[in-house]
């Protein structure tokens, strides 16, 4: 196994990086009613340390600064551009009554609640796993009558990140391995793992649901679906997938270069609003939430992290914990300079790892937007503990199924 390198290797600066993110962290995990104001005073803490000591990879000082956020701002605009996009759309998803409908269709015991994380699972093979995460989540406060247990919200979560696992267009990190030259077959092995870890907390979450408040079965008898937002929903998801899709296809460069996912949604939201609506109101909370993430990943962006540990099982097995709290992207990224992973067992671990932690992927923030009980990292650690199992059992499952299998690819990243 692989020894890792220690803190007393690293020069005062390096420690002080690490010791600030831990601190913003922690202090995220307990102050969860005032998440935006803790990770901003975290970020600007780094950004201090940094113009006034060691000073940024790219440079020293304001130029350093801003040479910095000019390579990160295209994923940073797509984060705020697609966690508001996609609180619109859950709001035109709710407005279509669909969710009014649900109770209907699913089974009235424990078994309705492992039904809809099914959907969610399935939802978020072929849609972004933030939109899979809101949509159920929507559907939850419905079905429940807003009595949805953290423990469930985590499972929403897991679910939809179990879903995007191993499919490229479901979750930014598989993205990025296609991009970089990573096959979609090989992503595929990814369900080994997802499909076993979803059993493992998809169950005890529901029945715990169940127990905690039943789906109530009667909708409303004068349910009349809306037709118009259910297709302005349509009309965002596929713009959304279009835009994935066709860049990779025509030139997946401009990915790098251009917001294109989140200009893509916001552009479908503007053309389709004289068709319906759109609930501006929800704009403000939302934008709260895309600020709190996007003050995490560009802290974590900054962080000195040259390179991670060889690569082997272990250090994969490890980075699915790390990315509870340390957003997969720039670990995904890190991961393809370093080269020779197991890509599939990698995209497991980054994409379904940040479930342990609300805060730990965009779906969570975007969940823990839309239903603020779920912003208590106490709650969510202890109500939805099986997702850590969940994650062990995956992990080894496809280990011991599938073995080690290390590829290289010529990353696109490198640059």
């Amino acid at each position: 196994m692989t020894v890792a390198p220690s803190l007393s290797t690293y020069d005062p600066a390096v420690v002080l990086d690490f010791l600030l993110f831990g601190v913003t962290l922690a202090c995220v995990a307990i102050f969860h009613r005032h998440t935006l104001a803790v990770a901003l005073t975290g970020l600007g803490a780094i950004i201090v340390k940094k113009l006034f000591w060691d000073g940024f990879d790219e440079g020293a000082g304001l130029s350093g600064l801003f040479a910095h956020f000019a390579h990160e701002w295209v994923l940073l605009a797509n984060l705020f551009l697609l966690l508001v996009g996609f609180a619109l759309l859950a709001r035109h998803f709710e407005a279509s009554r669909i969710p009014d409908w649900m109770p209907a269709i699913l089974p009235d015991d424990w078994r309705g609640a492992f039904v809809l994380l099914v959907l969610i699972f399935v939802i978020s093979s072929f849609l972004d796993n933030i939109a899979g995460a809101l949509i159920g989540a929507t559907v939850a406060g419905h079905v429940f009558k807003n009595r949805v247990r953290v423990g469930y919200l985590a499972a929403i979560v897991a679910a939809a990140n179990a879903g995007g696992a191993g499919s490229v267009i479901g979750d930014t990190t598989t993205t990025m391995l296609w991009i970089g030259g990573v096959s979609p077959l090989s992503l595929l092995n990814a369900y080994v793992a997802a499909v076993a870890a979803f059993f493992v907390f998809a169950i005890p979450a529901s029945l715990a649901q169940h127990k905690y408040a039943p789906i109530v079965k009667d909708a409303p008898r004068d349910l009349s679906i809306s037709f118009r937002y259910l297709v302005v929903v349509i009309i965002v998801l596929a713009a959304a997938i279009a835009a994935n899709v066709g860049a990779h296809l025509l030139d997946a460069h401009v990915l790098d270069k251009i917001p294109l996912i989140g200009l893509a949604v916001a552009a479908a939201h503007i053309l389709a609003a004289p068709f319906a609506r759109p609930d501006l109101s929800v704009i403000p909370g939302a934008a709260r939430g895309a600020l709190f993430l996007l003050a995490l990943v560009s802290a974590a962006s900054m962080m000195p992290v040259k390179s991670l540990w060889v690569p082997s099982w272990e250090t994969t097995f490890g980075l699915g914990f790390f990315s509870a709290v340390f957003d997969n992207i720039p670990l995904t990224a890190l991961a393809m300079k370093q080269d020779n992973y197991d890509w599939a067992l990698l995209a497991y671990a980054v994409g379904f790892g940040g479930s342990m932690i609300w805060f730990g992927s965009s779906a969570g923030v975007a969940v823990a937007g839309l239903m603020r009980e779920a912003r208590s990292s106490v709650r969510w650690l202890r109500e939805g503990c099986f997702v850590a199992v969940a994650y062990v059992v995956g992990f080894f499952l496809m280990l011991a199924l599938l073995g080690w299998n290390p590829e290289s690819i010529a990353s696109n990243d490198a640059s």
